[in-house]
């Protein structure tokens, strides 16, 4: 059973991982972005340009797999999952886990969209990765994990923040000596965290909006 928790932890950080790397691709200095999976950030592209535009909305959710975006996102989802399909025999319950953190990515993510004040206040650090000025940062969807550990969370502003690292509701009993151990072993992390928080506040006050990820294909850039 041990197999199941340690899926979810393998999920948040390949959610992570194929948001930085696949979905937004690797910046290469006046050429487009690179990705392994162009496609998959074709459609992460439209998507954010979607968002950006409609308060964090995108109606295409609603239009299921009729959307073509949508179609990509599960096919990619069912790509991964077929992937740890083959451990199940010597890891059941890792597999498992992967189904499961498959299909609460979907639904959370579908759900932020379609319900942005929802997914603003039950997932701020997506919310943040779609509205703050820098959309290069925020990786993680289901729980920030991942970002908190990598120092790649920036957040808004003190009232979006989540209460705890692991974007979790917890009782006041659990959740500040929660708090207080996270910051006492991981301090670098939570410099980071202040120093980002800083950086977004001070590109607010300046109105600063750094571009779309792939706003360089619109650009022409080749």
């Amino acid at each position: 059973m041990l197999g199941f928790p340690i899926a979810l932890v393998f999920a948040n950080g390949f959610e992570w991982y194929a948001h930085k790397y696949l979905l937004h691709g690797t910046p290469r200095k006046g050429q487009p972005r690179y990705s392994p999976t162009p496609t998959n950030m074709k459609s992460h592209w439209a998507h954010h340009k979607i968002v950006r535009t409609t308060a964090y909305a995108d109606d295409g959710y609603s239009e299921g797999l009729k959307n073509w975006r949508v179609r990509n996102e599960v096919k990619s989802l069912l790509v991964l999952t077929a992937g740890t399909t083959l451990l199940f025999p010597v890891a059941p319950f890792f597999t498992l886990g992967t189904y499961y953190a498959a299909g609460r990515y979907f639904y959370v993510h579908r759900r932020s969209h379609l319900d942005p004040e929802w997914g603003r206040k039950a997932i701020p650090w997506h919310y943040d990765h779609h509205m703050n000025s820098n959309q290069d940062a925020n990786w993680c969807v289901t729980r920030p994990w991942f970002d908190y550990l990598m120092g790649t969370r920036v957040i808004s502003s003190a009232d979006l923040m989540e209460s705890n690292p692991l974007g979790i509701k917890l009782p006041s009993l659990v959740e500040k000596p929660l708090n207080t151990l996270a910051r006492r072993l991981l301090p670098k992390t939570f410099e980071r965290l202040e120093e980002n928080r800083v950086t977004e506040a001070i590109n607010k006050a300046k109105g600063v909006d750094l571009p779309m990820p792939g706003a360089e294909l619109e650009a022409g850039a080749v």
